[in-house]
């Protein structure tokens, strides 16, 4: 493991120097990727792969953060590689979710979010995910200050998720980033644990029945929804208070 994470600390120069193997490529989306390529250093794929373990094993900023740095340098040893810009976006939204810092910081790291996630689309990334992936950074910032943005980011949150059901239906990120959106809109608004709960439910067989292209493609978020419907069944199998 030592090994394959010291491949990280090397320039570019290094890495193009290795032995070569093909880099992870994802289908075309709405836009091409670059016509030249790099290829990908012996060891690249397993190093991602470990890299994409570590992220999804934690939930300390620290480490989300160191995490995130390695992701940086898998993209500078192969920039024509959308994934590494994908997970650092990823990674950026979980620092902001998880860090206890003041709201001006968090958008800063969601700022990062998206700006590593543009790189990705243009570097042909998938576009369903791309978009599941930029929903969700509008619930983080929604989720700073929600009596000051649900207006704004609600609404973008939605019309995002529904660009990606269009593209690809069978995503089950898709629906856990709606479920999500749900569950937190006050019941007034048509939101709630109730209303969420099915669409959880969808997310879940979504899961059961999804198989990504190649290992290194985004297959997270199955155990926030088992979480969340854990957490549902609990609550309904606690007895309502007795009446006084």
């Amino acid at each position: 493991m030592n090994n394959t994470l010291l491949i990280l600390a090397l320039t570019a120069a290094s890495f193009s120097a290795a032995a070569q193997q093909p880099a992870t490529k994802a289908a075309p989306a709405t836009k091409a990727a670059p016509a030249t390529t790099t290829a990908a250093p012996a060891g690249y794929a397993d190093m991602m792969a470990a890299t994409i373990k570590e992220l999804n094993s934690t939930g300390d900023p620290a480490q989300l953060q160191e995490i995130v740095s390695k992701f940086e340098r898998a993209a500078a040893a192969v920039p024509t590689d959308w994934l590494p810009q994908y997970y650092q976006a990823y990674g950026r939204l979980l620092v902001s979710f998880q860090s206890k810092e003041e709201g001006e910081v968090k958008d800063k790291y969601l700022d990062q979010a998206e700006a590593a996630l543009a790189q990705a689309r243009k570097l042909g990334g998938e576009e369903s995910e791309l978009l599941v992936l930029q929903a969700y950074i509008y619930q983080a910032r929604l989720g700073i200050s929600p009596m000051a943005r649900s207006m704004k980011y609600s609404k973008m949150v939605s019309e995002t998720l529904a660009q990606a059901k269009k593209l690809n239906p069978a995503n089950p990120r898709i629906y856990l980033v709606e479920g999500n959106n749900l569950h937190f809109t006050p019941k007034m608004f048509g939101g709630g644990p109730e209303v969420a709960k099915p669409v959880f439910e969808e997310a879940q067989a979504r899961y059961a029945a999804f198989k990504p292209a190649t290992p290194l493609m985004p297959n997270w978020g199955e155990r926030q929804v088992q979480g969340r419907l854990k957490a549902y069944a609990a609550q309904a199998a606690t007895p309502a208070p007795a009446a006084k």
